[in-house]
């Protein structure tokens, strides 16, 4: 790539500019400030979720190659960079470990509260791709039952049936507004009204679940209660939802945010982008990562290991005090873009001598 052509990177993708450095000119810029001007003779862009990619964006720029280092791409006109020739990529499947621990920690932080048994619940899982799969495998480990909803890939249990039957409902479908299997609210008022069980976990799409739909199911039985991780209308979330006492934990969109998955997010961008220009990768993601942490007592239990190595309560604390802070929206795009370190589970459990694939 020539200087006349650089590469433009949000700069809240992890280690953007080492990465990236050696196939050209690197300029990365808030997500504010990737604008159509600022791409004008830009060569690729590299986004997170708050950049969307469409024609306003695009149109009349050199823009040839879009990655997005996140798993999902709601964000992504993909018809439009298909119709115009761009090479567009995301980094769906690097941040799944990251995602499955998350539930992880909320199930075993939901079960020292006394809100679920392990040994004899039944979680529904909606969505069975790489995170709903791998979380299925991990539930299996644990002694946790499950069922499995998921009409594309031919496991038709059907969603009434994980209504009627499973006792907390989890999401890991992506946002689909048309075709023969629209999720966007999916678990709507109907839903809602249908289901029998006692919670539901959403740290997939926030659409997915109609948010308003949510609240008057917690406020219909003390007894409910939801694990939120996805909001809808990121970051102008409804505040009345994330104050709500029965919203036991609360994140802003980091399930997927530990300190490896952010790697493994930029790692999948850029060996792709590296294919694209036919140029060979020399960026070591676990060069780049600081080493783990030794210090874990020996003998703890799966849930205490879980919560030591992920306490998923601060997270909450730290969301329910901001909701009644002046700027809630600067906020939630801080603490993401400064989240806290979290490592991944097989190497800390591996560092410290524990089964690395204790959970999964």
């Amino acid at each position: 790539m020539s200087s006349h052509h650089p590469l433009i990177i949000d700069s809240n993708v992890w280690q953007g500019t080492d990465a990236f450095a050696h196939l050209g000119e690197v300029i990365t810029l808030p997500h504010q400030e990737i604008t159509a001007q600022s791409l004008q003779h830009a060569h690729a862009l590299i986004t997170r979720s708050s950049t969307r990619v469409n024609a306003d964006l695009l149109a009349g720029s050199s823009v040839s190659f879009v990655g997005t280092a996140t798993i999902g791409d709601d964000h992504i006109d993909k018809p439009y960079l298909k119709q115009q020739g761009v090479t567009f990529v995301s980094a769906a499947g690097s941040s799944t470990d990251a995602v499955v621990e998350y539930i992880l920690a909320s199930l075993f932080t939901l079960e020292n509260m006394g809100k679920l048994s392990i040994n004899n619940d039944e979680l529904g899982i909606i969505g069975v791709g790489r995170i709903g799969s791998l979380l299925n495998q991990a539930c299996a480990q644990l002694g946790l039952k499950t069922l499995l909803n998921d009409p594309p890939r031919g496991l038709e249990t059907s969603l009434d049936d994980l209504l009627k039957s499973t006792d907390i409902l989890t999401l890991h479908t992506p946002l689909e507004k048309d075709g023969n299997h629209p999720t966007y609210h999916l678990m709507g008022v109907d839903e809602f009204a249908k289901f029998q069980g006692k919670g539901i976990i959403n740290a997939g799409r926030g659409a997915c679940v109609d948010n308003q739909a949510l609240l008057d199911w917690l406020n219909q039985d003390k007894e409910h209660f939801a694990v939120l991780d996805c909001w809808e209308n990121e970051p102008n979330i409804n505040l009345e939802l994330l104050k709500h006492p029965q919203t036991i934990i609360a994140t802003p969109h980091i399930a997927g945010h530990s300190l490896d998955g952010k790697a493994a997010n930029t790692y999948f961008v850029y060996k792709d982008l590296c294919a694209f220009l036919q140029v060979s990768p020399t960026w070591d993601m676990n060069a780049a990562l600081p080493d783990i942490e030794q210090g874990l007592e020996q003998g703890l239990s799966q849930s205490a290991l879980a919560l030591k190595m992920y306490p998923i309560q601060n997270d909450t604390l730290a969301m329910k005090e901001a909701a009644s802070s002046d700027d809630f929206k600067a906020w939630f795009s801080s603490y993401r873009k400064n989240y806290p370190v979290r490592r991944s589970w097989a190497k800390v459990l591996a560092a410290n001598n524990y089964p690395k694939d204790l959970f999964f």
